[in-house]
């Protein structure tokens, strides 16, 4: 089998995974590969514990492996995996996406994808931990907003320097967001940011996060916290022990519980992930 061939066989089950045929690039396909994607692929970092542990992983896992995780064992990745193979399958289905970095805390910490389709940009973000299950338009005029639960996420117009930025309010207060640089990166370019997300002081190796968001339905397992929000009405719970967090998480993710205890053996949740 040639490179190509083997290339295709990965895309082909990328798809597979989604429930999604191939289609030609339009708007509801966009709309609809988006969809499944935040539905059924989660953002979650028990993959990055597990997959550190098994073969001290300390670099973007490779295409094969990120497809038989999710496969096997429910997971999903961070946003360096998930809007990374995201951009991939999108460009090998033709779209006009391009991979961008975008500021945090730190510059160029987070990645996320711009699709122009129809003659419109389109921010797609399937690696933030929120409620983007559909792209969501940067040529805007008035802020677009996003309500889940207490949370209210705010994707602002374009600055005149042509940066967009997301701002996430909580209670209504501003507690996190990033500002797009809105030019064309390769996946190279961001080696030394995810290598540092694999160091023993990361934030995601001292925290556990995982969310998924499907049908107006948004869960979060924040440390030791289960958040579930249906509409505007939102439950929060604490879990009492691992072995409860993991039948949790199996239950709500099909995470297998053996899985998940090994993988946050000896993770002191000293970090808020969510925050």
């Amino acid at each position: 089998m040639s490179e190509a061939e083997f290339e295709e066989k990965l895309f082909i089950k990328y798809l597979n995974l989604l429930g999604i045929h191939r289609q030609r690039p339009s708007f509801e396909a966009l709309k609809d590969l988006v969809k499944a994607q935040a539905s059924k692929i989660p953002f979650e970092n028990i993959s990055k514990l597990y997959f550190k542990k098994h073969f001290n992983l300390k670099h973007l896992i490779d295409f094969e492996l990120y497809l038989d995780g999710i496969e096997k064992y429910g997971f999903g990745g961070t946003c360096y995996s998930n809007n990374f193979y995201l951009n991939q399958l999108l460009s090998w289905l033709g779209y006009e996406i391009k991979l961008c970095g975008a500021d945090m805390k730190n510059p160029d910490v987070h990645l996320v994808n711009i699709v122009n389709i129809e003659n419109r940009e389109f921010l797609v973000d399937t690696g933030y931990a929120a409620p983007f299950s559909e792209p969501l338009p940067i040529d805007l005029l008035h802020d677009y907003t996003i309500h889940m639960g207490l949370d209210r996420y705010i994707l602002k117009p374009k600055t005149n320097n042509s940066y967009s930025q997301i701002e996430l309010y909580r209670n209504g207060e501003l507690k996190h967001g990033y500002k797009i640089n809105p030019e064309a990166r390769n996946i190279g370019e961001f080696r030394h940011v995810i290598e540092d997300s694999f160091k023993d002081s990361a934030t995601f190796m001292n925290a556990l996060l995982l969310t998924r968001f499907d049908n107006n339905n948004f869960i979060v397992i924040n440390n030791m916290t289960i958040i579930e929000t249906y509409g505007k009405v939102s439950k929060k719970q604490s879990l009492g022990s691992i072995e409860q967090l993991a039948s949790v998480i199996n239950d709500r993710f099909n995470i297998p519980e053996a899985i998940v205890i090994e993988s946050i053996d000896g993770l002191q949740m000293q970090k808020n992930g969510w925050s």
